[in-house]
């Protein structure tokens, strides 16, 4: 079954440009990584870098929305 696009704007998942969908891709790479060491390995400081591309990406996102674009 084919995935079709959809348009309307959701903030928990907004859209990526390609290099935001590889560094996400690499970072969650690297957490993956981290996480086969062991549980009490520290990833914060890579989840807070997800976290400032989805934040950009929604932003974008939201200004895009506003701007009529």
């Amino acid at each position: 079954m084919a995935s079709s696009k959809c348009n309307e704007y959701d903030p928990d998942h907004p859209p990526l440009t390609v290099g935001e969908g590889v560094k996400f891709g690499l970072l969650i790479a690297r957490m993956a990584k981290r996480g086969i060491a062991g549980e009490g390995v520290y990833q914060g400081d890579l989840e807070k870098k997800v976290d400032r591309i989805l934040d950009g990406a929604r932003e974008r996102a939201e200004k895009k929305l506003r701007d009529g674009k």
